[in-house]
């Protein structure tokens, strides 16, 4: 036994030896320079760029609704869920059955489209796509700084995510100096922002055009958060272009270098090496959370191989688009309400919520698109270009959700060398549309750090 425990310490120090090596070698790597210009949109690329910015409302005619009605009414029988299942299989047909009912009858979608259209939304020609976004400035800043925010969701979600924390951040308060300019885009191929025509748009791809829309707004720096693909999409931003950002905050941390996964296989014999003693089960057993982390994303390796295929199911029926969302949201926010027949939703959500986000896909036929990002930015040239590996130069914050994917502490060093807040809280993947106040208040404080390491980096180097 003792050999064999000698045995495995010496295999652990070569392997962390080999896997320092190939991050050195990494270090060496330039940043990749991307087009600022590329086009996405359908063609050959006009002469002259188009920089006008136009009003948008969401407008849905009757004969869309009416469709809609019609589908939802001649919906198939459903396949009854296996005895004692709950929502391990998937979407529980019995739970959809209750949201479709919801649906047909008490979900108003005139009274939707009103709320939805509560915010200024706009649209603008960036490479080729016109995107959408809401842009919503403090009614009454007073003496306050007016600071600009960028805020990116992801998938499933969508600009709903941020109704009920955008006034948080467009209220000026008492107890600080500054107030948000917050600008909420739909990623390309999402929502109301148009699809790319041509293949390649990947996260990092995006991240250019969020940086053009920005600057297109009149702002050459901000402050930006994401989660989810809004996490990947700016964490490849601050890479590209750091000089853009004044400050980032995440709530989905993310580290895929050669180095974090080492990390994790050696740091099996001492935890205490990268992780708090009591976010010990949030990481190991390293076997149990591989296992998991595959059973939940088999959506991932669909949508990063065949999203066309996919998507037809998805653009063709409102039950098959509900099903394959609302089960995200039942993992993605508590994990242990897959044993639940009701899936949780309505703990934290409404099903009027939930449609919302839901109609946001159905009414602009973007569920084919909105896989293709997966496939975008995971295919082999994406990834090699390595953004995911390059260290952010940029101050950063960190929350971390007890029901979200995590990362160690001793791994976040790696990628966030610049950590300034590291907060923790319970709660799950879609914080914003969750824990709109715990959520909003984090980034809040993240932001008055970001400006005092800001004014000592200006006093530094005056």
């Amino acid at each position: 036994m003792a050999f064999c425990a000698c045995a495995f310490a010496i295999i652990s120090v070569l392997v962390t030896i080999v896997g320092l090596i190939i991050f050195k070698l990494k270090a060496k790597q330039s940043v990749p320079v991307l087009d600022p210009e590329e086009y996405w949109g359908p063609g050959e690329k006009p002469n002259q760029n188009d920089l006008t910015i136009k009003d948008f409302k969401i407008q849905i005619s009757q004969q869309d609704i009416d469709d809609l009605k019609w589908r939802l009414e001649h919906t198939r029988p459903l396949q009854p869920p296996l005895e004692g299942i709950a929502q391990e299989y998937g979407m529980n047909t019995n739970l959809l059955k209750k949201v479709i009912e919801f649906w047909k009858t008490e979900y108003n979608w005139k009274e939707r489209e009103t709320f939805l259209n509560k915010y200024p939304q706009y649209k603008t020609k960036i490479q080729g796509l016109d995107i959408h976004y809401i842009h919503v400035k403090p009614e009454n800043p007073g003496n306050k700084k007016v600071l600009p925010l960028l805020i990116i969701h992801g998938w499933p979600g969508s600009v709903r995510e941020f109704y009920d924390v955008i006034p948080i951040f467009t209220t000026a308060k008492d107890d600080r100096d500054f107030v948000f300019e917050v600008i909420a885009p739909s990623i390309p191929g999402y929502g109301f922002s148009q699809a790319a025509s041509k293949p390649g748009l990947s996260a990092a791809h995006v991240a250019i055009i969020m940086n053009n829309l920005m600057k297109r707004l009149g702002f050459a720096s901000f402050y930006c958060q994401g989660g989810d693909f809004g996490a990947i999409i700016l964490q490849n931003l601050c890479v590209l272009h750091p000089e853009c950002i004044l400050g980032y905050h995440t709530n989905m941390a993310y580290v895929s270098t050669p180095l974090s996964y080492i990390k994790y296989v050696v740091c099996t014999l001492w935890p205490e090496l990268i992780v708090r003693a009591e976010h010990k089960d949030r990481v190991y057993p390293l076997l149990e959370k591989i296992e998991h982390r595959i059973r939940e994303t088999g959506y991932l390796h669909l949508q990063a191989t065949k999203p066309d295929s996919l998507g037809v199911g998805m653009t063709d029926s409102p039950a098959g688009l509900a099903a394959y969302i609302l089960e995200k949201f039942t993992t993605g926010t508590d994990r242990s309400w897959q044993q639940r027949p009701d899936g949780g939703l309505l703990e934290k959500f409404t099903y009027t919520d939930l449609l919302d986000n839901i109609m946001i896909y159905w009414w602009s036929g973007t569920a084919t698109s909105s896989f293709r990002l997966y496939a975008e930015t995971f295919s082999n040239k994406s990834r090699a270009m390595k953004t995911s590996w390059f260290p952010l130069e940029v101050p950063t914050a960190i929350a971390r959700y007890r029901n979200d994917f995590y990362m160690a502490d001793g791994i976040l060093g790696e990628i966030y060398p610049k950590l300034i807040q590291l907060s923790d809280f319970e709660g799950g993947h879609f914080a914003a549309f969750e824990l709109p106040e715990v959520f909003a208040n984090d980034v809040i404080a993240a932001v008055e750090k970001f400006e005092d390491y800001n004014k000592k980096m200006e006093k530094k180097f005056a």
